[in-house]
């Protein structure tokens, strides 16, 4: 009998579950992947470092293009050295940037408005004519030597005067000429100056238009058709 009960309580014993021992931890849940969640996080990474290298590169594509360095009257051209310089800015397609290696053909163009020193100049600033303020006129004059300053350029503020012919009598007496005090125009703007290289033979006269009040034209023209008239070069603004 003893050994019947003992035997019974040593199957009982062994039926029972075991218990943790102490310090041991429970099996943990098999985790739940998403790779979809995954893939879309790596695809944000990958659009951000594409968006930033295509910043950088923009930032680093620039061009030289002209900037206007001093005011440009209306009917006026750009003069290299004078009124523009090079600056470097981001090329931009929606901005009709003027390369400065084009500088020679802008010359050839005319402000359509005043543009002021500073800005950097666009395509549509300029144009084939000459865009005049309301009020001026441009009148062509031809020059002889001594009759206009040797350094005059593009943008001068001048004075025009009349040349006045006179005669003297007496022994060795020649016809004199010489200047009137009044001018015919007060005030002009030189507005294009020829370029004396391209004549065939060096004569000394010069061709120029000057920009006008339209009520000084006639008297202007008239003097200028028998050339009859001289140039002066005088302060801008008192300046």
């Amino acid at each position: 009998m003893k050994i019947q009960e003992r035997t019974g309580a040593g199957n009982n014993r062994s039926a029972a579950p075991a218990q943790p021992g102490v310090g041991e931890r429970l099996p943990a849940p098999p985790r739940e992947r998403k790779p979809a969640l995954a893939a879309l996080a790596v695809l944000l990474i990958l659009v951000g470092a594409l968006g930033a290298t295509v910043l950088v590169l923009r930032a680093g594509d620039r061009i030289e293009v002209v900037k206007i360095t001093k005011p440009i009257q209306a009917g006026e051209s750009v003069v290299d050295g004078e009124n523009i310089t090079g600056v470097m800015v981001a090329e931009d397609d929606s901005i009709n940037y003027i390369p400065y290696e084009q500088r020679g053909a802008l010359a050839k163009l005319k402000a359509k408005s005043t543009i002021p020193g500073g800005v950097v100049a666009v395509g549509e600033m300029f144009g084939a004519k000459s865009g005049l303020p309301a009020g001026k006129a441009s009148v062509g004059l031809s020059l002889k030597e001594g009759q206009y300053p040797s350094d005059l350029k593009v943008g001068d503020t001048v004075s025009a005067f009349p040349v006045v012919s006179g005669t003297s009598t007496g022994k060795g007496s020649s016809g004199s000429s010489g200047t009137s005090g009044t001018p015919l125009v007060a005030s002009a703007k030189v507005n294009t100056v020829a370029d004396k290289s391209d004549a065939t033979v060096s004569t000394g006269n010069l061709s120029i238009t000057l920009v006008v009040p339209q009520e000084e034209v006639a008297a202007l023209a008239s003097a200028a058709s028998e050339g009859k008239v001289v140039v002066a070069r005088v302060s801008d603004n008192g300046n």
